[in-house]
């Protein structure tokens, strides 16, 4: 699998003003017999759980990650995301599936 450039993660201030996507050479897709969100590339498929689903079906290249949290909270009345969204964005960005 290709890694590309991605997020810059030693500046949390910096990663919450970005406005992350989808890397190109990657495409989503809900995948039935699996009930889960999965990440097609040329060389295969990534399954990925729901939460990572949940995020990375929301990077639209658009919203910074901070107006991502604040989405993810409202939708599922929850607090206290942004950790969790940006350790699974670093580990998103390490694989070469966001692009900043």
């Amino acid at each position: 699998m290709c890694k590309s450039p991605g997020l810059n993660m030693s500046n949390e201030n910096a990663v919450l003003n970005t406005t992350p996507s989808l890397s190109p050479m990657f495409r989503l897709q809900w995948e039935e017999v699996q009930q889960a969100w999965v990440l097609l590339y040329p060389e295969g498929m990534v399954k990925l759980n729901g939460s990572a689903g949940e995020i990375i079906k929301r990077l639209d290249g658009k919203k910074n990650v901070l107006a991502l949290i604040a989405e993810l909270e409202k939708d599922f009345d929850a607090t206290g995301l942004q950790s969790d969204v940006l350790a699974f964005l670093e580990i998103a960005s390490k694989q070469g599936w966001v692009k900043a």
